[in-house]
């Protein structure tokens, strides 16, 4: 059973950054596409970004495209997941996704998830 541990979360005000962070067990990272998405209350979980096992290409959400920055170390088995200039609709639980293996970076196919790190953004 592969762990998915997401960490980082926490409350900050509008226009601030926070950088979240999501640990694996075992060598997810090989062929393994892996992404973030969130969950704001009431609402559906929103994909909002992807980066591909193999190549490195980052995919992203138009609401958060040009703000958030996707990265790995694949060494440590990491994803991160960089939020700039927060807005108070990226209030949501975000969680990190494990994609099956050598599928494409979709935004519904996910093998695995986390239990998430709440985000919270005042205004």
């Amino acid at each position: 059973q592969v762990q998915v541990v997401e960490s980082g979360g926490g409350v900050v005000q509008a226009g601030e950054s926070l950088r979240l962070s999501c640990t694996t067990s075992g060598t997810i990272f090989d062929g393994h596409n892996m992404g973030w998405f969130r969950q704001a209350p009431g609402q559906e979980r929103e994909w909002i970004s992807c980066i591909s096992w193999n190549d490195g290409i980052k995919n992203y959400a138009d609401s958060v495209r040009g703000r958030f920055t996707v990265s790995r170390d694949m060494e440590k088995n990491t994803l991160f997941l960089q939020m700039n200039t927060l807005k108070p609709n990226d209030t949501a639980m975000y969680y990190c996704a494990v994609q099956p293996k050598y599928a494409p970076c979709s935004r519904s196919n996910v093998e695995y998830w986390g239990r998430g790190t709440q985000v919270t953004v005042s205004s």
